[in-house]
């Protein structure tokens, strides 16, 4: 009789076990037949949990958070006299009087964007979202203005929204979620979500994958955000119309100073401003010899970011891992501690502070550079040891040392 009883038991469990674990029939062509949608990360994370939790770790999951639901998005706090306090510091730059700037009370704030160099509030009037004129820069710990004089003409999801959430609407004014999350990178997910997994194929066809796209059009994905200029289709900010994995110029035309923009370039063409570094990469070497972003920076990886930038390895470390050291002539033979990027990815771009971000035409900008135009940097002078040296003498040196010494001694016969 007990026999029977576990039998019985054991026949029910198999049952179950089989009824919950066969997918329902999906019809396929019903599914990739409809409009595709986004779904959001909460949707991506059911399968790929791995993936999801180390993206949370990144930058991009937190460059634009709910400071309605989450009071602890603001880094800083909003405190007026403080606020205006500093501004006072910077009232010959002032477009607006310091104590007439609109200055948000901490329950107007409805999102914040960033955190680590710098930090934006975003506020509602009139049913729109727009940057308020302050910002908090984390490093020096002091507020600044900005766009003081016409931020309240300056829509956000018409100016950043795109680069600052995923799934942007820009004609209904919404999105799908805040922060660059999976979709903006990997498309839109609705149709590979609602495909079961024995689809394997046609599942895997469903998204964008960016590793495995063709070098120049899965650059272009990184080069939709961190990137200046006007959007082709309609007057915006960013790229409306782009999706991973289409031709990044069709929608999206980068600025230059050739074409007036003198605010955020040099003359040379390198970068002044943040969010630029895919106009370096497009200068530079590395651009034609297929090292791209994600040669260097990991988009999601487990565990704690190793470092600010999120590259692969620290620092210097990072260029070592290509470009072998076979010499140390030139300016490598006293500058023998490897700082590669303290030549070559000169700080001469802002984020919040001036000089807080690197190039990234990987180039290193010589004393001579600086001779011919004032305005253009160079890399000497961004370090410490040479900042306050004049600059004929270190272009002097720097030639001394670009000279290769003539062999000496008999031809060997």
């Amino acid at each position: 009789m007990k026999r029977w009883f576990h039998a019985a038991w054991i026949l029910m469990g198999l049952v179950f076990f089989v009824g919950c674990s066969v997918e329902s029939p999906v019809d396929i062509k019903a599914v990739t037949g409809s409009p595709k949608t986004f779904v959001g990360s909460d949707t991506c994370k059911m399968c790929h949990l791995e993936h999801y939790d180390s993206w949370k770790m990144t930058l991009h999951s937190r460059m634009t958070q709910d400071a309605v639901n989450n009071p602890d998005a603001i880094i800083v706090e909003i405190d007026e006299a403080t606020i205006r306090k500093d501004l006072a510091k910077l009232e010959d730059q002032l477009k607006v009087p310091s104590d007439k700037i609109y200055v948000p009370k901490l329950d107007e704030i409805r999102l914040t964007i960033g955190s680590q160099w710098k930090q934006r509030y975003i506020v509602e009037k009139e049913g729109s979202l727009y940057i308020s004129p302050i910002q908090y820069n984390a490093d020096t710990h002091r507020w600044v203005n900005y766009h003081e004089e016409d931020w309240d003409k300056r829509p956000w999801v018409d100016k950043c929204g795109g680069c600052h959430a995923t799934g942007v609407d820009f004609d209904a004014k919404t999105y799908r979620e805040l922060g660059v999350s999976c979709e903006a990178c990997h498309g839109k997910g609705s149709w590979h979500a609602a495909l079961p997994k024995t689809a394997v194929f046609e599942k895997r066809q469903t998204i964008v994958n960016p590793a495995k796209l063709t070098m120049g059009v899965s650059v272009q994905i990184c080069g939709s955000c961190h990137n200046r200029g006007k959007a082709t289709k309609v007057n915006a900010g960013w790229p409306v119309g782009y999706a991973p994995g289409k031709a990044l110029g069709a929608f999206y035309e980068s600025t230059s100073y050739a074409g007036g923009d003198t605010k955020h370039l040099y003359a040379n063409e390198f970068s002044k401003g943040h969010h630029q570094q895919y106009i370096d990469w497009e200068q530079s070497k590395h651009a034609r010899e297929g090292v791209t972003c994600t040669s260097c920076h990991y988009v999601h990886q487990v565990g704690m970011p190793p470092t600010r930038s999120q590259t692969l390895s620290a620092g210097s470390k990072q260029c070592l891992s290509c470009h072998e050291v076979v010499n140390s002539n030139k300016a490598h033979s006293i500058h023998s501690f490897a700082n590669c990027v303290g030549c070559h990815m000169p700080r001469i771009a802002k984020s919040a502070e001036s000089g807080d971000i690197h190039s990234h035409v990987f180039l290193p900008l010589l004393p001579e550079d600086t001779l011919k135009n004032p305005k253009v940097p160079n890399s000497c002078q961004t370090c410490h040891q040479h900042k306050n040296q004049d600059l004929k003498e270190l272009d002097k040196k720097y030639k001394q040392l670009a000279v290769l010494p003539k062999p000496t001694g008999s031809p060997v016969r």
